[in-house]
């Protein structure tokens, strides 16, 4: 069930080039980290870390970058890497972490996985 806030920020989403894929209607995730990275920007949105308006700004600037340096036939188009690409840009602007501590965090998340599959 979708409250009020998470209502109109679905919506507002469709129809537009920034819209998420869908399946039968319904959200689409083929990876776990997207729905996580989907819920984590309403979630900051909700709580007031950034205007939901921003975010889809920052979404839509997202996706024309990499269609300014890509074919829209590439096969290497990746919805939620742009979507992902966005949430890290508001959250550093909204200073709820510096680029550094990103990246760090980062680099330790890619570790741990890459030796998961050792």
């Amino acid at each position: 069930m979708q409250l009020r806030f998470e209502h109109f920020a679905a919506t507002s989403l469709m129809g537009s080039e920034e819209s998420p894929p869908r399946s039968n209607g319904e959200l689409k995730f083929d990876r776990d980290w997207e729905s996580l990275a989907f819920g984590i920007a309403l979630a900051l949105a909700k709580k007031g870390h950034y205007e939901w308006e921003d975010f889809r700004q920052e979404l839509i600037a997202a996706i024309a970058e990499w269609e300014s340096q890509h074919d829209l036939t590439d096969a290497s188009w990746d919805y939620y890497q742009r979507w992902l690409i966005a949430l890290e840009r508001m959250a550093i602007e909204s200073e709820l972490i510096d680029e550094t501590e990103l990246e760090q965090r980062t680099a330790e998340l890619l570790n741990c996985q890459q030796n998961e599959k050792k």
